[in-house]
């Protein structure tokens, strides 16, 4: 629970650097992406993207590709295709979906930032962004096996 706090703080201060709104950290787990850690997601959008397939949305796409996903208007794109419906829930303008790499080249997890404005993200930006999202989980090293996904508050209705 230490760790993911821990997690959780850093991921705040990476938000807050960067200007955004929201973010998320999910870490690859088999066949699937887990979530891990997560600043201003609602509570539906955090259900939905609890466990993510490889190629699904921008964080499950931005695994497949091995290459940063961004949309200029996470409220409205339709275009690319890898925006899922419930992402729009964040109310956000720009986004990104950012693969982290281990020593070893592999992709260990995906970092997603996003941002109150509508806007393409330029690539110097988006390497200032993915070397820190490097650093956000390799300093300290997080440990295979401390991989769990953020538990998810069922809503009961009235």
């Amino acid at each position: 629970m230490a760790q993911e706090d821990e997690l959780r703080a850093r991921l705040r201060g990476y938000v807050e650097v960067f200007g955004g709104v929201a973010g998320s950290v999910h870490l690859v787990h088999r066949d699937d992406l887990l979530l891990t850690a997560d600043v201003n997601l609602p509570e539906p959008l955090r259900a939905a993207v609890a466990v993510i397939p490889r190629g699904k949305g921008m964080a499950g796409t931005a695994w497949l590709r091995g290459e940063p996903v961004q949309t200029c208007d996470l409220k409205s794109d339709t275009a690319g295709g890898v925006v899922r419906p419930g992402a729009r829930a964040v109310g956000a303008g720009a986004a990104v979906a950012l693969p982290v790499r281990d020593e070893a080249g592999e992709i260990v997890g995906v970092v997603g930032i996003a941002f109150d404005d509508e806007r393409e993200i330029p690539e110097g930006e988006i390497s200032s962004l993915t070397a820190a999202a490097t650093r956000l989980l390799t300093v300290p090293a997080v440990p295979a096996d401390a991989v769990q996904p953020v538990p998810v508050i069922e809503q009961v209705s009235p």
